[in-house]
């Protein structure tokens, strides 16, 4: 993307104003990022216009229309609720992710038509030759032209030394200069830039379904299906028969409430209270699925620096070398350091001592990669890696051994040494650092520092089977030492600067035809599949490849979490099931995560899982409780239509449920204890479901036909129409008319109160079955210790007979009251079905008849 022309522009003229109107016209800005994420429009016609809430939308405007405006509220009011949360969610991530940039926005200098100009940052071109000074953030991707600085580029690569940068070496976007001056050539800016697209790639919306999710929206679908294909048929029917266009409406509305859209809201509500309880146990959720998400993590991959350790360095040992006590020496070097580094704050934490007079101090630079110090007295020591201190002792072996062994340990060692001649300085004529001949004092070993807990909670993963994986930067050798010291079975680590397996799979010879490349990129992929699969600890690994593990473990049939706190680990956090942040780490790398540890503890991530369990135990038994009434209601329906006696529910009736189902299911998922997610829910679903939907439904349909039959032989049992009325207003306090249509409408509605009834006293005692406080409750599953079911139970029968009591209430729902006819038919079919009921679910009758009983994973329960 750059020109000849500006490429060979001279270093201390820069471009032209000329060539930089030319660049701007062209678009080669480095203007912020600005894109990745979907719009606010978009979101709202995903939640509000989907498919299922276009279908209640247009059911509820045919109902206004028509006058039915209480019907009209039943049928779209949940869709309504549930395209709210789901906008109101996307829109917060959205809001996040926005406001994500890697790069400051301060002002740079660059060199144009000779002179140095401070500009903003969004001002610069390609082919800008740019001035990097000491403690700047480098804002563009280019070749260091002229002179030499040290840049971090920890929070890019993890590497936690700086790098050196002399000319022709690449300085990146994102990377902080930490000494020296340089001129940089930017040749990529803007979202083309290293910074921009990690940027692009943070703000990209990788949100997806937990298992759980992805469970319910396939029953939610499979129902919708079924509810399809029945409604084609009763609707056939009523338009043979010449049903009313309200009437149609109201059957359309009955059956599109079947579908079982409040396991959405549910789930929403579920989400949050989890989200809300691991706020006060050190974790902050901001993506609300990712509650559930950790609960199925079965590999955990981590960065060392940060996430196992707290960043900071502890002294592991000294060695003496020369046959005197090191530690005075040692401790007055530490305390007179100018500029302490985590290095020498370490050794001062651990060798507390008094400061010397300083004649001239070198400060450590990572091009030096050592430090020394000269008293008032001439006395002159200093403290670097050993193989650059090695030459000028007097045995450049004599201590190599010794580092090794230290090294191979995983720790970090330094070298203490004092000059061989008095009075030595440790500067040359040029007054540049130098070393003279010196003598050993003391091998310094330091170790990184585990964070609290560490240890503890990496034990408590692998009791629970979840692996853990180290992804560093650093030597292999030191973060393996450091796992092996948290308890991890390290095995052989990886170099990944070295391994092929890592490379970029998408390298292929230019010569090669695409089948070759597909086999070589198949075979790569094979091979790094296979060298992740048995590798515990890799170091020097790019954030690339990081993501590539992450892939790697995914493909794989893992379910990964990733814990990070760099811009180098960002990439790898959004690859992943979840991503986990510190606190400490990066804002970017927090604005990426879905889970962030506000105390920066490890350790967090256990209560999260329990949390998760929690929701898939309370969720599942609620969506037992659904799918029954679901089914329950759409088998009375066909037999109640296909027998010719009319349509067993209104629309207001239906949100009768909202009692029957939604506030039991809302309780039971809050009151949810964590337990093992059952890993046959959808079959021991339907083991339970179909016997109690078909032995509910056969009880509910004898009750609709014995009260709509009774109340139509009334008018012909010797008793004038008048009586029968005057009888029925007295029980239901309903006023009719006396025309030829009474007669089915007071038998229709009648049996629809006893059916309701029915139906909604079973369902309190379905609940009875699921979770049962008693031995003689235990047809499905053991007794539970919790009582708060049971009591919910009563309390919701003693709610539904007030209703069913109070004729404001009763009427509002589209009930006749309690008729003595209804409580003579409901009652006797309450207690025959609980039998029936307690005989089909202990004795597995369903699973006898269809030969389930002998399938494998039969024997799985529903959470309790």
């Amino acid at each position: 993307m750059t020109t000849a022309e500006t490429v060979q522009t001279a270093p201390d003229d820069g471009l032209t104003a000329a060539q930089v109107a030319a660049a701007r016209r062209a678009g080669r800005t480095n203007a912020p990022v600005s894109a990745g994420t979907r719009g606010y429009g978009r979101i709202l016609r995903t939640n509000v216009f989907s498919f299922y809430n276009t279908i209640l939308f247009a059911i509820g405007l045919a109902l206004l229309v028509l006058g039915r405006y209480g019907d009209a509220l039943t049928s779209v009011g949940l869709g309504l609720v549930n395209a709210v949360v789901g906008a109101a969610q996307e829109m917060r991530a959205k809001r996040k992710l926005d406001r994500l940039q890697l790069l400051d926005a301060a002002e740079v200098t660059v060199v144009r038509d000779g002179v140095e100009q401070r500009v903003p940052a969004a001002d610069v071109v390609v082919g800008d030759v740019l001035v990097v000074r000491a403690g700047e953030q480098v804002g563009v991707d280019g070749p260091v032209l002229t002179g030499r600085a040290e840049a971090d580029e920890s929070l890019l690569t993890g590497e936690s030394d700086p790098v050196v940068k002399d000319p022709g070496d690449l300085l990146r976007s994102g990377s902080h200069c930490v000494t020296g001056t340089a001129r940089q050539r930017a040749t990529a800016v803007g979202v083309d830039s290293y910074a921009g697209r990690l940027t692009l790639q943070a703000r990209a919306d990788t949100t997806e379904a937990t298992p759980l999710q992805r469970r319910i929206d396939f029953v939610v679908r499979l129902t919708m299906v079924l509810v399809v294909l029945m409604s084609g048929a009763i609707l056939a029917q009523a338009f043979l028969e010449g049903f009313s266009l309200l009437r149609v409406v109201q059957i359309t509305a009955v059956l599109s409430g079947l579908v079982p859209y409040g396991l959405f809201f549910l789930i929403a509500v579920a989400y949050t209270r989890g989200a809300a309880r691991l706020a006060g146990r050190g974790a902050l959720v901001q993506r609300v699925n990712a509650v559930e998400a950790v609960t199925h993590v079965d590999v955990v991959c981590t960065d060392k620096t940060g996430t196992l350790t707290t960043g900071a360095l502890r002294l592991d040992r000294v060695d003496p070398l020369d046959g005197t006590e090191p530690g005075p020496a040692l401790a007055r070097f530490a305390a007179s350091v100018t500029d302490p580094n985590p290095t020498t704050a370490a050794l001062a934490a651990a060798l507390p001592g008094a400061p010397s007079e300083l004649r001239d101090e070198v400060p450590f630079t990572s091009s030096l990669r050592w430090s020394g110090q000269v008293t008032t007295d001439g006395e002159a020591f200093v403290l670097g890696a050993p193989d650059v201190l090695a030459p000028h002792l007097g045995d450049p072996d004599a201590v190599a051994n010794r580092v090794a062994a230290r090294a191979a340990a995983g720790l970090r060692v330094l070298l203490l040494a004092r000059s061989a001649r008095p009075a030595a300085g440790l500067r040359g004529d040029d007054g540049r650092p130098a070393l003279p001949d010196l003598v050993p004092v003391a091998l310094v070993a330091l170790s990184d520092e585990l964070r609290p807990g560490v240890a503890d909670a990496l034990e408590r993963f692998a009791a629970d089977g979840v692996a853990v994986k180290v992804l560093s930067g650093d030597d292999p050798r030191t973060v393996a030492a450091l796992a092996a010291q948290a308890g991890l079975d390290v095995g052989e680590p990886v170099d990944g600067s070295e391994a092929a397996e890592l490379a970029d799979s998408t390298e292929s010879s230019d010569s090669a035809d695409s089948a070759d490349s597909a086999d070589i990129t198949a075979d790569r992929r094979a091979a790094l599949d296979a060298l992740v699969a048995r590798t515990t600890v890799f170091g020097r690994v790019a954030p690339e490849q990081k993501e590539r593990i992450v892939a790697s473990l995914r493909r794989g049939g893992a379910h990964v979490a990733m814990l990070g706190d760099g811009v180098n680990d960002a990439r790898a956090l959004k690859r992943a099931h979840v991503g986990v942040a510190m606190r400490s780490g990066s804002a970017v790398t927090r604005d990426v995560a879905d889970i962030v540890l506000v105390d920066d503890s490890f350790a967090a991530l256990l209560p999260a899982r329990s949390e998760g369990r929690r929701i898939i135990d309370g969720i599942a038994v609620s969506m037992y409780v659904f799918l029954t009434r679901v089914a329950t209601q759409g088998l009375v329906i066909m037999a109640v239509t296909m027998l010719g006696l009319g349509f067993p529910y209104s629309p207001t009736q239906v949100g009768l449920t909202l009692l029957t189902v939604g506030v039991p299911t809302l309780f039971l998922t809050l009151w949810a204890t964590p337990s093992e997610p059952d890993p046959d829910l959808l079959g021991n679903l339907a083991r339970f479901v179909v016997p109690a939907s078909v032995v509910t439904a056969g009880a509910g349909t004898v009750v609709y036909t014995l009260l709509y039959q009774g109340i139509l032989q009334g008018f012909t049992s010797g008793r004038t129409p008048e009586q029968v009325i005057a009888q029925f207003q007295s029980y239901t306090g309903l006023t009719y008319g006396t025309d030829a249509d009474f007669a089915e409408a007071a038998a229709t509605l009648g049996a629809q109160t006893g059916l309701s009834t029915f139906v909604g006293l079973a369902s309190f005692v379905l609940i009875l079955f699921l979770l049962p406080p008693h031995r003689f409750l235990a047809a499905w599953t053991a007794p539970v210790h919790d009582r708060r079911p049971a009591w919910l139970v009563l309390g919701l029968t003693l709610v539904f007979a007030g209703v069913v009591g109070t004729p404001a209430l009763s009427s509002y729902v589209g009930l006749t009251g309690a008729a003595p006819p209804v409580v003579l038919v409901v009652l006797p079919a309450l207690v025959c079905w609980f039998a029936v009921m307690w005989v089909v679910l202990r004795f597995r009758v369903m699973d006898r008849l269809l030969g389930t009983d002998r399938l494998p994973g039969r024997v799985g329960q529903p959470p309790s």
